[in-house]
């Protein structure tokens, strides 16, 4: 039984700053619900974690997913070649995907190039979704997380 959703940091509104330079710009988790998650054509769903992470480091985004059995996916583009589909969706080319797993002798991530992209809608009051897809040579590689996208108490507007 997944958790109930607590309150929820919008997608792409509310970004907060890391403290080192050389890690990621920015980053949000995101708590919600894990409906699809599939690494390299094996569908690993029933594991999927209820948080994600959205981050941007320098001129790249990525949108992070993970799984109880250690496994982990990123989807990952040139933030600067997002479009707008709807006056509220934006579209994010994907060129390279980061599939991880955990092994013996620690995490595993090996990226491969990929052709794909993720979705989602400006965060707004109700139901928010992020759906990635993407193609490798080695395989298909999907998700899709939906939030509640309630802004938290006290967040700076967005």
């Amino acid at each position: 039984m997944k958790p109930p959703t607590a309150l929820i940091l919008p997608v792409l509104a509310v970004l907060v700053a890391m403290a080192s330079p050389a890690s990621a710009q920015t980053a949000i988790k995101l708590e919600g619900t894990c409906e699809k998650l599939i690494v390299a054509g094996l569908d690993v769903t029933q594991n999927c974690k209820d948080t994600m992470m959205n981050t941007v480091s320098r001129n790249r985004t990525s949108f992070d997913f993970s799984a109880w059995d250690g496994r982990s996916l990123s989807f990952s583009g040139s933030g600067a070649q997002q479009e707008r589909t709807e006056e509220t969706d934006a579209l994010q080319p994907i060129n390279l995907v980061v599939p991880g797993e955990k092994t013996d002798e620690g995490v595993v991530r090996g990226p491969l190039a990929a052709v794909g992209s993720c979705s989602f809608s400006n965060p707004q009051e109700g139901k928010t979704a992020i759906t990635c897809e993407a193609t490798s040579a080695k395989g298909r590689y999907e998700a899709r997380f939906v939030t509640d996208a309630k802004t938290p108490p006290g967040a700076p507007k967005p």
